[in-house]
């Protein structure tokens, strides 16, 4: 049973489901699973393979269900990170298990750096952090492409650069630079120009996300598991050398998962991964205490 509750945390009203009983039958954390700029509805295949746990998904400020009243259109790991203790909070069981993936892994980072109590063990699944990367520089210029794509032509532009951007293997060169403007078309994508340039993963509106700095010192300090995680079919794109560099940022070496970014997904975005396989690796990581 899925019991969907709304929190107001003063510059959010943020929604988040909790399927399962709290205090959990079994004693164990409650599973708390995020993403950004994916709300809850991209872990519905994941949770379905955790029927012994009770799990909790929620909807970053200004997304899906969750609206904002704070006046803003930028997407902040330290603010989301702040929702996240609020929901941890109001949850009223202790400290979680956490799985975030994305730009959610990267507020997961945040989190546990502000409030190392809230999570017991964290999984962060390929965290977009360009910082960590030793072609920062042309990785930021790789983003604004994408951004700069978008505000010419719309979403299938945009898009279109954005995975061009992140199924390139290796750091940025010259030579990605010098390729020509990704064709909608390739991908399957719209061509035309609806005129909205709002969308959270094109814009510029999540730049907080990817360049957001991980303290180090507070996390290696934090009583909380913290492992990174990446997928074996990007271990040299984007996101997993993030996850790579993150790892090793923090004194240790990426688990390897099954399958991509998107890896625990089913058919929710016509992205599929192997969310069976997937789930395996997860509890193993997790009853791995």
């Amino acid at each position: 049973m899925t019991k969907t509750h709304v929190l107001d945390t003063g510059g959010a009203d943020i929604t988040y489901d909790v399927r399962g009983p709290l205090p959990t039958a079994d004693g164990r954390p409650p599973l708390l699973m995020i993403g950004q700029p994916m709300a809850a509805s991209g872990f519905e295949s994941l949770a379905s393979f955790f029927p012994d746990r009770t799990v909790v998904t929620y909807d970053p400020r200004g997304l899906d269900r969750s609206t904002r009243k704070d006046g803003r259109s930028d997407h902040s790991p330290a603010v989301q990170a702040g929702d996240v203790h609020a929901v941890v909070e109001a949850l009223d069981a202790g400290p979680v298990d956490l799985f975030a993936s994305s730009g959610g892994a990267v507020t997961a980072l945040a989190l546990v750096a502000a409030h190392p109590q809230d999570v017991v063990t964290l999984v962060a699944h390929e965290p977009p952090l360009i910082p960590v990367l030793p072609d920062a520089a042309a990785a930021e210029r790789a983003r604004a492409a994408v951004r700069d794509a978008y505000e010419a032509k719309g979403f299938g532009a945009g898009m279109a650069a954005f995975i061009a951007m992140t199924s390139w293997r290796g750091e940025f060169t010259d030579a990605y630079f010098a390729q020509p403007p990704a064709d909608p078309t390739q991908f399957g994508l719209p061509t035309d120009d609806d005129g909205t340039r709002d969308d959270p993963l094109l814009s510029d509106r999540s730049w907080a996300v990817s360049d957001h700095r991980p303290d180090v010192e507070a996390l290696t300090a934090a009583p909380t598991r913290v492992v990174i995680a990446i997928g074996e079919e990007t271990l040299d794109v984007f996101t997993g050398r993030t996850a790579t560099a993150t790892a090793e940022l923090l004194g240790r070496r990426a688990t390897v998962f099954p399958s991509h970014h998107g890896g625990f997904l089913g058919g929710e975005f016509g992205y599929a991964g192997q969310p069976e396989a997937f789930s395996h690796k997860l509890r193993a990581v997790l009853d791995d205490r």
